[in-house]
């Protein structure tokens, strides 16, 4: 039910931009504006965002089969890092541009460029109040409302720059506004390639430290040791987590393995685990050849390699 409401909140918000894109592209065209039409080649961006993210939504909506045992969560990723790179790629032009402009300046017809950046404030007004109220929590989702969020900002430089163009004559102002554009696009498109990219290299969640995790997992009164601790990200919202935990010899495995399922969806919010346990003592020879990662003692009780407990 939710998911079919912030389809048709997406799907509002792209027909907004694209109609309002077209006109925007014939205005900065008639005005002789590079900052209208860099507005609208971000506006551009905003619908790829945003159409990217409805076919996103589609595709991680496919269950688990065959070799994709996770099913297609990692297509939000992939979209964000097209955005990513897209707005790297229109930086580069506008940045050249824009520099070439103030060097050279036309003729830009100030009022129209006045009027149709007001207007476009209220369009990308309309449409972020749309995207706030989905879901911001996939990424490409919160992709598309910083494009829309970002490109309000930019209407705004660029109205400021058609008034003084008008009021005063001095069309650099024009150029100037274009740049604060593709800085704007650069901070947005930057933020989306780190963000997506941490996901695909299977980085921890910034919001989790793992090893503060496997401190806390080591602290029961029963774990002697937990190594190969592994915690990453399947899509926005997924957090997954790993690991081997070594019990004391006298401790039933399944009431540890449970009680630590427990306290990492209680006090990380990570709900998909899964956990090895067996018994052993620290050092993990028996189990490990190679363990990735540091080892996280246990700190209440330790075996030694005859099987004796002790408090540590």
């Amino acid at each position: 039910m939710r998911e079919g409401a912030d389809r048709r909140r997406l799907a509002g918000a792209l027909a907004l931009i694209v109609g309002y894109m077209a006109v925007e592209v014939v205005a900065g065209v008639l005005a002789h504006s590079i900052a209208l039409i860099s507005d609208a080649a971000h506006m551009l961006t905003d619908a790829f965002a945003i159409a990217l993210a409805l076919v996103a939504m589609r595709m991680a909506a496919r269950p688990a089969r065959g070799a994709y045992t996770f099913g297609w969560k990692r297509a939000e990723i992939l979209s964000a890092q097209i955005n990513g790179v897209t707005l790297l790629l229109l930086v580069a032009y506008f940045l050249y541009e824009g520099v070439a402009r103030l060097l050279d300046p036309p003729a830009v017809v100030g009022p129209v460029v006045l009027v149709t950046a007001v207007t476009g404030i209220a369009v990308n007004a309309a449409a972020a109040w749309l995207l706030s109220r989905s879901d911001r929590r996939g990424l490409n989702v919160e992709g598309a409302f910083q494009h829309v969020l970002n490109d309000l900002y930019a209407f705004v430089a660029t109205a400021v720059s058609g008034l003084v163009v008008w009021l005063t004559g001095i069309r650099q102002a024009d150029a100037v506004a274009a740049l604060i554009v593709a800085a704007l696009m650069l901070k947005a498109g930057w933020a989306l390639l780190r963000d997506s990219a941490r996901v695909l290299l299977q980085a921890a969640p910034s919001d989790l430290d793992p090893d503060e995790i496997g401190r806390v997992l080591a602290a029961d009164p029963d774990v002697v040791e937990v190594h190969d601790l592994h915690v990453w990200t399947v899509t926005s919202g997924y957090p997954t987590l790993s690991a081997h935990v070594l019990v004391a010899r006298g401790a039933d495995c399944h009431p540890v393995r449970a009680r630590l399922a427990d306290l990492l969806h209680e006090r990380f919010a990570i709900g998909h685990t899964t956990l090895q346990v067996d018994h052993g003592s620290p050092g993990a020879a028996d189990h490990c050849a190679d363990p990735h990662g540091p080892s996280h003692q246990g700190g209440h009780r330790r075996e030694d390699h005859l099987g004796r407990t002790a408090d540590a």
